[in-house]
Formats: structure tokens, C-alpha cells, sequence
């Protein structure tokens, strides 16, 4: 069965999307540390990041990288902070957050925003890539 990364891909479910390539897309976590949250994911559905090929194995990271850079222009933070933890969704992804303070690093609490304030995210983050 597909993940729910798979559906969004496939444009199954909606999502806040921030970039899209041939082999890996990023969209906006909905249940975001901090404002600008994004994950990033390769197309192709593997659950452990390192039973990733090499090729793509690289490729997320660079592609993370860009988005990264895109988010840390756009969002007002100290740094955006790169986590890989994969318990949740059986498919690999790369968390991007913004990070205020070391609490936007442990998935303790979450910050709540209206659809309009994601696709302004969205967008913004979109402007800088």
C-alpha cells in the first residue's frame, strides 16, 4: 500500500507545496515545529534513508540543501536545523525547521496556523528557490 508521502506525490492528498523535480518533492509539514516546516522526500518509496541508493541517497540531500537554503531566506529564523528521524511515515524524509530555539527541535510542541498562513508560507518560501 502506498504511504501517505506516495498520495501526496501523486497528488492523492492535498499539500502545501514548496518544489517539485523529476525525483524528489517538498511540501509543507502539517503539523509544523515552527512556521516553515518542510519535508522532503524522494519519489521513489523507501523506508530507511540508508537503504537509499547512492545516487539518491545524495540527490535528497542536495535537494534538501536547496529547499533549505529557500526557507532560511524567506523565514525568519536562526538557522534551519535538518532531521531524519522516519518512525512516523514508512517513507523517507528529510525534516527542514526553522529554529527559533533548541524546543523547535524535538516534535514537542507544534504550532497551529489557518490554511491561508501555509500557502503564504508556501509561497514565500516558493519565491526564494
Amino acid at each position: 500500500m502506498a504511504s501517505i508521502f506516495t498520495k501526496i506525490i501523486n497528488g492523492e492528498i492535498p499539500c502545501y507545496k514548496i518544489a517539485e523535480t523529476e525525483d524528489f518533492f517538498a511540501f509543507l509539514d502539517i503539523n509544523p515545529n515552527s512556521k516553515g516546516h518542510t519535508l522532503c522526500v524522494p519519489k521513489k518509496e523507501v523506508d530507511k534513508i540508508l537503504d537509499l541508493d547512492e545516487e539518491t541517497y545524495l540527490g535528497l540531500m542536495a535537494f534538501s540543501r536547496t529547499v533549505g537554503k529557500a526557507i532560511e531566506a524567506s523565514i525568519p529564523c536562526e538557522r534551519v536545523g535538518i532531521t531524519v528521524i522516519g518512525l512516523e511515515v514508512p517513507h523517507v524524509h528529510v525534516h527542514l525547521i526553522p529554529l527559533h530555539t533548541m524546543a523547535n527541535a524535538t516534535f514537542q510542541s507544534k504550532v497551529q496556523m489557518p490554511s491561508e498562513e501555509f500557502e503564504d508560507i508556501a509561497s514565500q518560501i516558493r519565491g526564494k528557490l
